[in-house]
């Protein structure tokens, strides 16, 4: 397998590392360098030459409160630099949850260096009517073990943000478990260790930018085949009905629901993820 390259660009006033391993059609995952490594399998790197790299909200150091900074043109800006720091030309462009409008927003303003689009565990809708009916996807489902986890865990979050307050995003995800894991008792705080994130800008995007943008409108700009990978019981983000409005705006968007995920399907069944992820792309 091909070496693993290290290293970072600096835009603005920020430090977005990235590690490159693997070998084949380049790819590039838009999010924590360090989560997103720990997440994606060996088998894979067999496949494609992988760079992860950091957002801004993942930038080690930054402290930036100016949500000037952090406007979704800026973050895809940021990934066409990467991309031409490391020479790739076409790439496979991946984006996990919230993550994935970057990868979108980026397949839309550079389509010709976007050769696949993929979504993993994204929803189509950040509204609050769409977290309404992710609320509702949990309360209908008859999971009563998984529900009181969740609850006794919601308890604990509000001293676990008021002792790290810097670390606020993450307890948020550890405390969640419940909703983003199949295995409702798994500890995910192995994926989190040495990362960190700037509330700032995690607040701004997660609350306002991603919102307010409409698929709708955006899904006919992508010329890209697009693969979106949802896990049957993530309960984390709105659910796979709210992509029924939307799904048919795409050109070409294959839709996989991964029956024994929640919300990282790449980890909890790789196999089957990544058999279905690279024929998809081996079709294209």
């Amino acid at each position: 397998m091909s070496e693993t390259v290290r290293g970072a660009v600096e835009t603005d006033c920020f430090r977005l590392s990235y590690i490159v391993e693997g070998e084949g059609r380049p790819a590039i995952v838009v999010g924590s360098s360090l989560y997103y490594a720990r997440c994606f399998s060996q088998t894979l790197r067999r496949h494609l030459r992988i760079a992860f790299m950091d957002h801004r909200g993942f930038a080690p150091g930054s402290r930036s409160t100016d949500v000037a900074q952090f406007g979704m043109e800026k973050l895809t800006a940021d990934i066409e630099q990467v991309r031409q720091q490391l020479g790739f030309d076409r790439v496979v462009i991946i984006g996990h949850s919230g993550h994935g409008f970057m990868a979108l927003d980026y397949a839309r303003r550079y389509p010709e260096h976007v050769s696949h689009l993929v979504m993993l565990c994204m929803g189509a809708d950040y509204t609050p009517a769409g977290h309404a009916a992710a609320e509702r996807y949990l309360a209908d489902s008859v999971c009563p073990e998984r529900k009181a986890a969740l609850a006794e865990a919601m308890a604990r979050l509000p001293a676990m943000i008021e002792a790290a307050p810097e670390k606020a995003f993450v307890s948020f995800c550890l405390a969640t478990a419940a909703k983003s894991w199949f295995d409702y008792t798994f500890d995910a705080a192995p994926l989190w260790e040495g990362i960190e994130t700037n509330m700032a800008m995690f607040d701004h995007v997660w609350g306002k930018v991603i919102p307010d943008m409409d698929l709708a409108a955006l899904a006919p700009d992508i010329r890209a085949p697009a693969f979106l990978g949802l896990g049957r019981y993530d309960f984390l983000v709105p659910p796979a009905h709210t992509w029924e409005p939307v799904r048919d705006r795409f050109r070409d968007l294959t839709v996989r629901v991964f029956e024994r995920s929640s919300h990282a399907p790449m980890l909890e069944e790789p196999e089957a993820f990544d058999r279905e992820l690279l024929d998809w792309i081996g079709s294209r």
